[in-house]
């Protein structure tokens, strides 16, 4: 799993058939410090995300695990929204 932060989404009106009612959102890859990590892409939603939320998401073949009973065609998929980041680093006391 992936973090990422919703920075947009796509409307698309000509698209693969299983996608038919799947939301497609802009997903802009973060590390652990949450810094942006690469170029933005594209995730089915599975988790009802909006913009500007912390989101966690998977590639591959488990992106289509959320939609077990349709058949979406998809490479990347929000699976969760997040509420709270621990890096466990300690924090310098004064």
């Amino acid at each position: 799993m992936f973090l990422g932060r919703v920075v947009g989404r796509v409307w698309a009106s000509v698209k693969n058939p299983g996608l038919t009612g799947q939301r497609m959102l802009i997903v802009q890859p973060l590390d652990a410090n949450l810094a942006s990590a690469g170029k933005q892409l594209i995730c089915a939603d599975a988790a009802g995300a909006g913009a500007g939320e912390l989101i966690y998401w998977v590639r591959g073949r488990e992106a289509s695990f959320p939609f077990t009973e349709a058949d979406v065609a998809s490479d990347a998929t929000i699976v969760g929204i997040v509420d709270e980041v621990h890096t466990g680093k300690q924090e310098a006391q004064s």
